[in-house]
Formats: C-alpha cells, sequence, structure tokens
C-alpha cells in the first residue's frame, strides 16, 4: 500500500469512527440501554434487528470504500472526496451512506425495544435530511456544478428513482 493509499485508509477509518461511530455506536450503546440488549432468536424483532444492524454495517462499509476508491475522499464533511461519486450504491441512491446508518440505528431500536432510541432514531434522520439539504446538496452544486445538477436529476436523495421506459409507437 502506499503512502497515499494509507493515509486516505486511516482518515477513512478515523472519520468512520468519529461520525457513524458516534451517531450509530456510541450513543445507542451509552444513553438508550444498547449495552444492555439482550438477543433472543426466537424473537422476531431481535433478528430483524440483528439484519438491519448487519445490513446497514456492510453497506455503510460498502459507500466508505466508493468514496474512498472513486472520490478519492473521506465521509467527513471537512475532509470530502475529490471527485462526484456515482458508483455503487450512488447509482441508486445519492445518500446511501446516511440511509446506511439509519438502518442501523432502526436495527438498535428493534433490538432493545427502546422507545427513546426509535424517537432518537427519528430525530436523527430528520438532522440528516436538513443537513443534506441545508448544507451538503449546496456544497456539491458549487463545488461540481452541472454534473451534479445532472446527477440529482436521475438519482433520487433517499429513494430509487423508477426509470421510465420508452415506449416506441
Amino acid at each position: 500500500m502506499s503512502g497515499r493509499t494509507s493515509s486516505l485508509a486511516l482518515r477513512s477509518l478515523l472519520w468512520t469512527l468519529l461520525l457513524p461511530g458516534l451517531f450509530a455506536g456510541y450513543v445507542p450503546w451509552r444513553f438508550f440501554g444498547l449495552s444492555r440488549a439482550s438477543v433472543s432468536v426466537s424473537n422476531p424483532a431481535h433478528l430483524l434487528g440483528i439484519l438491519c444492524i448487519g445490513l446497514g454495517a456492510v453497506l455503510l462499509g460498502a459507500c466508505i470504500v466508493e468514496f474512498a476508491r472513486s472520490g478519492r475522499g473521506t465521509l467527513s464533511p471537512i475532509d470530502p472526496p475529490r471527485r462526484l461519486v456515482v458508483r455503487g450504491l450512488y447509482r441508486y441512491v445519492r445518500n446511501p451512506m446516511y440511509l446506511s446508518v439509519t438502518t442501523i440505528v432502526l436495527g438498535e431500536a428493534l433490538l432493545t425495544r427502546s422507545w427513546a432510541l426509535g424517537v432518537y432514531w427519528a430525530i436523527w434522520f430528520l438532522g440528516a435530511n436538513l443537513f443534506v439539504m441545508g448544507y451538503e446538496e449546496p456544497t456539491l452544486r458549487r463545488r461540481f456544478g452541472a454534473s451534479y445538477d445532472e446527477y440529482t436529476q436521475q438519482v433520487g436523495r433517499w429513494f430509487p428513482k423508477l426509470r421510465s421506459r420508452r415506449v416506441s409507437s
């Protein structure tokens, strides 16, 4: 691994621990009972929670790798990708990283059966939405211009857009 690649990998790991690690790891663990959760394989909510946590973690990892590989940056707003990332999960939705963290926290709420963690999940997603619309999208529009505008027309913010097929008459 070259020095530049190892530096990017270390920065990506650092920001992963600081950002999603804080919101989906430390806060639920410390304040919402995740540290006391016990898993019962006979409980469907627990199994769904484990599935959400695992799926969210795998998807988050894929997004972080794509940011480093395609964009040459990290998930941090102060160390962002140098190039617009439109590959991988970013082909389907513009914010798969936030959706991954949201899926993890939802899984934790299912696992703990904590209403407070469910409220935290909703507030976190609202805050992420406000951050995306108020900061990220205007910043990306200034930074990448027409290519970002075209991307937003083709790819949904939170849900994949259904692509219409042209029907010849």
